[in-house]
This record gives structure tokens, sequence and C-alpha cells, in this order.
């Protein structure tokens, strides 16, 4: 797929179940704040799911639908606009009393694109892509404004996802510096219970600015609790030569929580990560079936 400008604008609908969504994220560890926004659209109606952390404790969450409004990607809590197509966005998140967020993006360079493949895309797979930012802005946490200046995403997404082919969905980022980003993505088909069964994709957003390097071979490993939540996890990422090491990283969860979206469940984290002795945050978020 070839990102351009026109793919800013909301796709034309394809058939029964697809949705179409934008969303940011960030994570500023110094300030201790992390948080998501996301405004979709699917079948005529909106929807709206954001999250504020400060520390290990939300401040903050929504998700729900809502009628569309007259502009896209504006929801009555959620507000994400483009500034300049592939470049800069504004996100904006509105809890009232308890807080939210009001923030500008830029992009590092070029978005790395997330498709899952043919395979895994006929299991009900989302495609799109996805920008590493420059994040600025204000958290409001209750009556306390904080400043922030960290490193996020910004990602738009669409397709018709068949949760009648697929058990699992798995998205990790992990954004190490204004040089250096990780997108995962993994889908587990139906009825399949082994972890290494999953379909997964990966890219590397590199250099300055940077660039996407996909990745022939990713794994992935998780560790879970009691309630099933990812409390750690680690990747490998093998690039295509035959003889090159592969490239290692570890996280552990600071902040997350479980949301109920109807017939599914959506399990999302905020992680601090190590990669070749550089530190950094991002998300990780599993998307499956209800219990």
């Amino acid at each position: 797929m070839n990102v351009t400008p026109d793919l800013e604008t909301p796709r034309p609908a394809d058939g029964a179940g697809f949705s179409d969504a934008v969303t940011v994220a960030f994570g500023d560890p110094r300030a201790n704040v992390y948080g998501l926004a996301r405004a979709g659209l699917a079948e005529g109606a909106a929807s709206e799911l954001a999250l504020l952390f400060h520390g290990p404790q939300i401040v903050a969450g929504v998700a729900e639908s809502v009628p569309a409004g007259e502009r896209p990607w504006e929801t009555q809590r959620v507000v994400s606009r483009v500034a300049e197509p592939l470049s800069r966005w504004e996100a904006a998140f509105d809890a009232g009393a308890e807080g939210g967020f009001a923030l500008e993006l830029e992009a590092l360079g070029a978005p790395a694109v997330l498709d899952p493949g043919s395979e895994a895309g006929e299991a009900g797979g989302m495609i799109g892509y996805e920008h590493l930012c420059r994040v600025t802005g204000t958290v409001r946490v209750g009556g306390e404004e904080i400043a922030v200046d960290c490193l996020g995403q910004r990602d738009h997404l669409w397709g018709s996802p068949d949760w009648r082919r697929m058990s699992l969905a798995r998205r990790v980022d992990a954004w190490l510096g204004d040089d250096l980003g990780i997108t995962l993505t993994s889908i587990r088909p139906a009825r399949v219970r082994e972890h290494d069964t999953e379909r997964r994709t990966a890219v590397v957003l590199e250099g300055r600015p940077v660039e996407p390097h996909p990745i022939a071979d990713p794994r992935l490993s998780t560790t879970y609790d009691g309630e099933r939540r990812h409390r750690a996890a680690g990747f490998e990422l093998w690039p295509p030569e035959p003889d090159a090491y592969p490239r290692r990283g570890a996280g552990t969860a600071v902040c997350g929580t479980s949301l109920n979206l109807g017939r599914l469940r959506m399990d999302c984290a905020f992680f601090h990560w190590r990669m070749e002795g550089r530190a950094g945050v991002g998300r990780y978020d599993v998307l499956r079936h209800a219990a």
C-alpha cells in the first residue's frame, strides 16, 4: 500500500462489519502520564475510546458508541484533527472534572504500513498505517495541568474484522527514541490455542528521519497474571538475512485496564521497554472474545 494524503480521510465502506478509526497514544515517563484516544466510524455510527493514566492509576476513560458528528474523527469527548496530512495532527480527550488532554503530534518520518498479509487479512485483520511521533501538549489530572513532551504514535486503520475466524489480536508498539520505534501485530486464528501459530508482522521505524524496515520473522512472548492480563513481554525481530542476529526487546507493564466492548474484551496496557541498551515506553493491546 502506498500511503498518500488522501488516506487521511475516512475510507469508503467495504462490506458488512467495516470499521475505520484513527488512534493516538503517548507516554511520558518523566511526567508519569500515559494515554490514548480513538475515534471510529462503523455502519453510520461513531465510537469513542479514550484512556488516561497517572502512574499506575486510571484517571479517566470512555468506551462507547455515539451519534456520528458532522466532522470525521470528532465525537463528544474525543477529537482528532489533521493539521497537515501525513505530518502533523491535533488530538484531545475531555472527561470533564476527571481529566483529559490536548496534544499536538508531529511525525518523525515515514509511516509504517500495517497490513497483516493475505492469510491474516482473510482471518479479519485491519490494514492502515502508523507514524512514530513527537507529542507535546498538556494533560489534565483533576485540577492539575501537566506539560508533556514525549514520544507516541498516530495510526489510521480500517477493514472488516471477522471474529468468527480469529480468536485473538495483539498489537505491540515500543517508542524508543526520535530515531527508533517498533510496531508488531499478531493474529490468532479461531479454534487455535498455541501461541506460535499466530500470524505476526512487524516493522522497525529507524533513522533520522525514521524509515520503515519490515521484519521477516517477528516473535513475541508474553507473561500473564491470574486474570489473563499481560504483565511482561519480550520480542525478537529476525531480519531477512540468513546469518543475521535478531534484535531483542523486553518490557513490563506500568499501567493498564480491561474494557468490555460487547462481544469482545480489550486489555490495554502501557509498557516500559528496553532494547539494545535504550529505554522507552509504548503500548500493548490484546483484543479477544469476551468470556
